[in-house]
């Protein structure tokens, strides 16, 4: 899920358009080497999980109808079936797209948006994509499913604005002490896996954005969405409506998001295996 979302927002010269582009190879080799990294190891891209699974249903797949169906478009299906799985939304998922020929750490870098997002970047880089505050809302509602590591948020908590000691003040005081005191126990902690919605992180509900306006959001880019009169109002709007309406505006956002910048006809390939160009 997080996957096809990230790269969604990503310049569609990589690996799957709007899917999984970060399933590129890592490039190992001597510090020395002058190749671009790939998107999988972009710093956004590092705490993505799955990769075998989608290597396994693509194997899968091609054992059936080899060069057919892209990788592209089966990250973009499991990300829906992982949703319906949890009790979310289904949501249509046109196929027909190509997968990409080249891959580029940088590209992430510069088009997802980084956890640590204030509202202004958050607006400019959805906007760069077509897509609106409504979707912005939306589409962070996929934050009620899936898990962060420390160093997604731990700034938040140990050295806000670059101030030792200082605690981001939008966050709330008894979660943030929690969060130090049985989580991130330092700010050196790279791998203790934190829920980005505690209690309900298997779930697909609107918990998530009831604890926005609790101050509970783990994520900097979380608080931002409270900072604009537009956007705090459309939390507002889905926390006191149906869980029935939320469902069916994510699920329009996913199929607006899922439509950027994708490759079809003879524009890029069919790969043999998600790891990999063809030769």
């Amino acid at each position: 899920m997080c996957s096809f979302r990230k790269d969604a927002l990503v310049q569609q010269k990589g690996t799957y358009s709007v899917a999984v582009k970060s399933l590129r190879p890592i490039y190992a080799g001597p510090a020395t080497d002058l190749r671009p990294q790939t998107e999988k190891v972009a710093v956004p891209n590092q705490t993505l999980r799955g990769f075998s699974f989608i290597d396994g249903v693509k194997k899968a797949v091609e054992a059936e109808c080899p060069g057919v169906v892209s990788c592209a478009d089966i990250v973009a299906l499991v990300a829906r079936d992982s949703v319906v799985v949890t009790g979310g939304p289904y949501w249509n998922v046109p196929t027909g797209r190509r997968d990409g020929r080249e891959s580029n750490a940088s590209e992430a870098l510069a088009n997802i948006p980084p956890p640590t997002s204030n509202f202004s970047s958050l607006q400019t880089s959805f906007a760069s994509k077509g897509l609106d505050l409504k979707d912005l809302v939306l589409l962070s509602g996929a934050h009620t499913i899936g898990i962060s590591h420390c160093p997604s948020f731990s700034s938040r908590l140990y050295n806000f604005t670059g101030i030792w000691g200082k605690q981001d003040p939008s966050l709330d005081r008894e979660y943030a002490a929690n969060l130090k005191t049985k989580k991130c126990k330092s700010i050196n902690d790279n791998t203790t896996i934190v829920e980005m919605d505690p209690g309900s992180s298997g779930k697909f509900d609107l918990s998530y954005f009831q604890l926005v306006l609790k101050r509970k959001g783990l994520f900097q880019s979380d608080a931002a969405l409270t900072t604009s009169a537009t956007t705090k109002s459309l939390i507002n709007q889905l926390v006191h409506g149906s869980l029935k309406q939320f469902y069916a505006e994510f699920g329009v956002a996913m199929e607006k998001m899922g439509k950027i910048e994708v490759k079809t006809g003879s524009v890029g390939e069919i790969r043999k295996h998600c790891a990999a160009v063809n030769s």
